[in-house]
C-alpha cells in the first residue's frame, strides 16, 4: 500500500475521531482495526522488500506451502489465500523461476498440478518467517503480556460477532 493510501486510511480514522457524533462506535472500531492492520502490513511489506527484495504475496504463498509436506494444488492455495487462481499462477511462475517452488502433476488428477517448496524455497521462507516474526514482535513490542492477552480476548469477541453476523446474513436473517 502506498503512502497516499496509508494516509487516507489514517485520515479517515482521524476524521471519525474528530467528529464521533456523526459515526457509530461500530464504524469507529472497524476503522481502528483497519488502521492497525494497514500500519503493520505496510511496514512488513516495506521490510520484506528492503531486506529480501521479496513481496508479501510471495511470502504468504510460501507460508501456505510450508505447512503442507506434500504440496497443494493451485486451487487449494487460491482458496486458502482468498485470491484468484490467476493471481496464484503468476506468483507460482515467479517462485518456480527463482527456484523456490516446484510443480508436478497431481497423482489423482493429471489435469491439476501440485506445487511445493523446494529445499531452497524452504530455507528462503524460514529466513523470511524468522524476520517476519521479529518485525511483528517489534511493532507490538510496547504492549506487555497483560495488554496482549486483553487485546486477544476482546478481538475474539469481535471475530465471534462478525462470524455470527455473516451466518445470519447468509441464512437470510437480519439483526
Amino acid at each position: 500500500m502506498g503512502d497516499a493510501k496509508l494516509r487516507m486510511v489514517l485520515d479517515a480514522e482521524s476524521k471519525v475521531v474528530e467528529s464521533p457524533v456523526d459515526h457509530k462506535d461500530e464504524l469507529r472500531l472497524w476503522l481502528r482495526l483497519l488502521t492497525c492492520t494497514t500500519l503493520i502490513e505496510t511496514e512488513v511489506r516495506r521490510r520484506l522488500r528492503k531486506r529480501f527484495n521479496e513481496t508479501l504475496p510471495r511470502f504468504d504463498l510460501m507460508a501456505q506451502l510450508e505447512r503442507v509436506k506434500d504440496g497443494m494444488t493451485l486451487g487449494e492455495v487460491s482458496k486458502r489465500m482468498m485470491v484468484s487462481a490467476g493471481n496464484v499462477t503468476s506468483l507460482v511462475d515467479r517462485l518456480v523461476k527463482a527456484g523456490y517452488l516446484e510443480r508436478r502433476p497431481a497423482p489423482n488428477d493429471r489435469r491439476s498440478q501440485l506445487i511445493q517448496l523446494t529445499p531452497a524455497g524452504r530455507t528462503h521462507f524460514n529466513r523470511l518467517a524468522a524476520n517476519h516474526e521479529k518485525w511483528v514482535a517489534e511493532l507490538l513490542g510496547d504492549l506487555d503480556s497483560k495488554d496482549m492477552a486483553a487485546a486477544m480476548a476482546e478481538l475474539e469477541k469481535v471475530k465471534k460477532s462478525v462470524r455470527q453476523a455473516i451466518a445470519r446474513s447468509a441464512s437470510g436473517g437480519a439483526r
